[in-house]
């Protein structure tokens, strides 16, 4: 029997036979395509027509929402992971060699302190570009889902447009926080596990942001410095240092032979495999710094990598008393200044 006459003879037409559109059934001009896919698959009217009363617009705003959202946290993803990147490659030195070699002639400390430096330097900007990127994708993300549930967004950017001004002039000190902040990074003024010195704290930087540094001082004090406060600092750290002796002998005593006596065990110190590391050039005795009372004070330095002064300080002290004890040279204790 012809279809037709089947048709006919149950007296109905199947769905997909029906002569209703998408446009008629989700009654619109241009029907969401939910809309279309609940039509095509259904070819119920009432059922497509409950679907775009009540459904179609929620769902729609709720499947945009999750796709804005996702787009999001994977751009968020792909920039970490880019910044991660870089900020290793910088922080295991793959440079070019003219920016190597201009690192090089900057810092005369060894190679493994350098590395480390640079290790320490990349953190620091690594997350703080991670942060700057979270912001910016996430603060996109949010405004285009605000756009999503239909909120008009002019009023609101307007409105933060003036906000911000009267924030700015109130926050004016935060704000020359962050430009410090970004500055002093840029600048490579001090990083993670420098020794530094801002005048109102003197410590070791345990974390830097764009706003604040935090510090741990000797006694352990953690200290808290706004960036923009910090108006000059001393990077003990930094390129190179240098160990300081001033060494109060008696007045008695032949001058020549205590600095001969300090230059011989300077330089065994030097020579020390556990020292030699620390130690970058020969060390020098530049001779009678100060006559205080009965003593004379004999000046000695050490060239030292960057941090490394206090230490090498402590060790060469405690070789001069023992060779001064071998010698039989007492030490004098300066006339108190008046």
């Amino acid at each position: 029997m012809p279809l037709a006459t089947t048709t006919l003879a149950l007296g109905s037409v199947l769905p997909w036979q029906s002569d209703v559109t998408p446009e008629q059934a989700c009654a619109s001009q241009d029907p969401s395509v939910s809309c279309r896919i609940v039509w095509n698959v259904s070819h119920n009217e009432s059922f497509t027509r409950f679907f775009k009363t009540w459904l179609d617009t929620p769902l729609n705003t709720i499947f945009w929402i999750v796709v804005t959202l996702l787009v999001a946290l994977i751009l968020r993803s792909m920039a970490h992971r880019a910044i991660t990147r870089i900020t290793i490659r910088m922080a295991e030195g793959t440079m070019s060699e003219k920016i190597r070699e201009r690192t090089r002639t900057s810092f005369e400390g060894s190679p493994a302190l350098l590395n480390q430096r640079r290790a320490n330097r990349a953190r620091t900007l690594g997350s703080v570009l991670r942060s700057i990127a979270s912001v910016l994708i996430m603060g996109t993300a949010a405004f285009s889902v605000l756009g999503s549930l239909g909120l008009n967004l002019a009023p609101i950017l307007a409105s933060a447009s003036v906000i911000g001004v009267a924030v700015g002039f109130g926050a004016q000190n935060i704000v020359k926080d962050l430009l410090a902040g970004l500055f002093m990074l840029l600048e490579d003024q001090y990083g993670v596990g420098d020794f530094i010195d801002v005048g109102t704290a003197k410590g070791t930087v345990e974390a830097v942001t764009l706003r604040v540094t935090r510090m741990r001082d000797v006694n352990g004090v953690v200290w808290y410095v706004p960036n923009g406060e910090i108006k000059k600092v001393g990077n003990e750290s930094q390129n190179w240092g240098r160990a300081v002796l001033d060494i109060p002998v008696d007045i008695q005593e032949d001058t020549e032979r205590v600095k001969g006596i300090l230059q011989e065990t300077a330089e065994a110190m030097a020579a020390d495999a556990d020292w030699k590391e620390l130690v970058l050039e020969e060390p020098s005795v530049w001779g009678v710094q100060a006559l205080a009372g009965d003593a004379v004070i004999v000046r000695v330095v050490i060239k030292t990598a960057p941090g490394k002064q206090a230490e090498v300080a402590r060790e060469l002290r405690e070789r001069v008393k023992k060779a001064f004890d071998e010698a039989g040279i007492s030490v004098a204790t300066p006339a108190p200044a008046s």
